[in-house]
């Protein structure tokens, strides 16, 4: 197996056409269409359907697409930081971000890519998933690192760790002593949440549906930070990602039976090159999510946890 023959299989994935394809990898269709068959024939499995008038990934080809995209970015990254080692980087690099990486990673990344890169200037936003997915499809971002939206087309996900959800209570509330709570006790329970608009929401409602619980929603909100100030001083519970900063008054409480877990990750468009800045705080962005998912996992894990469900 060979560059080529991902270069080949990737650029047929995401055209599903022979002859848009072979366009975009400089090469006639022919020579694509046999170097497709040698690929599939290595592997020892169909990665297409092959019809009269249209080309359809086989379930083979669908999870042999992520492998191979990551892969190429592999080396097209180590490509690109050979070329780059002697040169200096400039201009803008425009990244949107949701609160939770806003206040966590991406600070530290920022201070490690400048010191390194201090002619680049790096502009930060904060929105909501979907808004960073629409602000890149029109191309006023370079990069989001944000949680899977629920629509991205023409957009990649590129996924960095898994983490979880927890209950976020405040000291009225009657679980504010607990070790942890199951999802099934949360049934009737007031609760502040995400709007539907966003997918972390989607995901606790398959939670909850997997518990045959209801809770009651008593408020929607679009930000973590006034969900957590709503909790510090009501008897109203709010489930938020791990790593939000809450308040001294706040207690973070395990919830189990599933475990509520999400991805997040950077998003790129899929029809843009990117940038050499982009590239390199991309690289580093993953040098940090990596550095954070090994202290989690030599951390001592708390008794025996049950099967989780994870944002898709």
């Amino acid at each position: 197996m060979e560059l080529r023959h991902l270069r080949y299989f990737v650029a047929l994935a995401e055209q599903l056409n022979f002859t848009a394809a072979a366009e975009k990898v400089h090469v006639t269709q022919s020579t694509l269409s046999h170097q497709i068959r040698q690929l599939e024939e290595e592997l020892g499995r169909p990665l297409f359907q092959r019809g009269a008038r249209k080309v359809t990934m086989t379930l083979t080809g669908e999870a042999f697409l992520e492998r191979a995209r990551n892969a190429l970015r592999e080396v097209d990254e180590g490509i690109w930081s050979v070329r780059m080692a002697a040169e200096e980087m400039s201009g803008v690099v425009r990244i949107g971000t949701t609160h939770t990486f806003s206040m966590r990673i991406v600070p530290r990344c920022l201070s490690m890519f400048l010191e390194i890169y201090p002619s680049v200037r790096v502009e930060v936003l904060e929105m909501s998933g979907n808004e960073i997915a629409a602000a890149l499809a029109k191309g006023d971002l370079d990069i989001g690192v944000t949680y899977k939206p629920q629509s991205t087309p023409g957009l990649h996900f590129e996924s960095l760790y898994t983490e979880e959800m927890m209950l976020a209570v405040g000291a009225k509330h009657p679980f504010s002593k607990r070790r942890f709570v199951r999802m099934s006790e949360l049934h009737l329970q007031k609760i502040v949440a995400l709007p539907r608009t966003f997918s972390t929401r989607a995901l606790l409602e398959e939670c909850f549906r997997m518990a045959n619980a209801t809770p009651v929603v008593v408020a929607e909100m679009n930000a973590i930070a006034p969900m957590i100030e709503l909790v510090s001083f009501t008897d109203i519970a709010a489930i938020v990602s791990e790593h939000a900063t809450v308040r001294p008054d706040v207690r973070m409480i395990p919830l189990e039976s599933p475990t509520p877990t999400r991805g997040p990750g950077l998003l790129w468009r899929t029809s843009d090159s990117r940038s050499h800045a982009t590239r390199a705080l991309a690289a580093i962005i993953r040098s940090v999510s990596a550095e954070q998912a090994r202290d989690k996992r030599h951390k001592t894990l708390r008794g025996k946890r049950v099967p989780r469900i994870q944002s898709p």
